[in-house]
């Protein structure tokens, strides 16, 4: 719920509004992608939650040149701003540049996680989009603001999550 600006509760239509569905996990303004919307508490709850460790796969642009140190750096946990270590994640290195193209594969969603983690590496995200989480994927097919009710596959997949 935002007083000036619209969220993605405002993209569903009314009769879809009246189920009371919320964001599972957050995405920031600027990132794209995957978002779940649920008004199924337990399972947010069982998505979300660090200790069960379900996996949200992002890609991303980075400013600066992603190096080896980069990647164990993310496998041991970065401390970022306010000294909180993140737990280990996965950092896949797509293309080195200026502009380096990565997958980054995290546990946890703290506020701002990835551009934070990036930051304290002195890099700078550019573009971040989630394509997973846990055993559900991106459905490439919706385009930007888009978006559709799980299959009962895909329902069954999160929940043996």
């Amino acid at each position: 719920e935002d007083k000036r600006e619209k969220t993605v509760i405002d993209l569903l239509s009314d009769d879809l509004r009246v189920f009371e569905p919320a964001p599972v996990g957050r995405l920031d303004k600027d990132t794209e992608g995957l978002l779940l919307l649920t008004n199924d508490g337990q399972l947010a709850h069982k998505l979300i939650s660090p200790k069960n460790h379900v996996p949200k796969k992002y890609y991303a642009h980075i400013r600066g040149l992603v190096e080896e140190s980069d990647i164990k750096a993310f496998k041991a946990g970065i401390i970022i701003d306010g000294g909180y270590k993140t737990m280990p994640g996965h950092l896949i290195l797509l293309k080195q540049g200026d502009v380096s193209e990565v997958e980054v594969i995290i546990y946890e969603g703290k506020y701002h996680q990835i551009k934070r983690m990036f930051k304290a590496r002195g890099k700078e995200v550019v573009y971040l989009k989630r394509l997973s989480m846990g055993n559900l994927a991106l459905d490439e097919q919706l385009k930007l603001g888009e978006y559709r009710e799980l299959t009962n596959d895909e329902l069954k997949l999160l929940l043996q999550q």
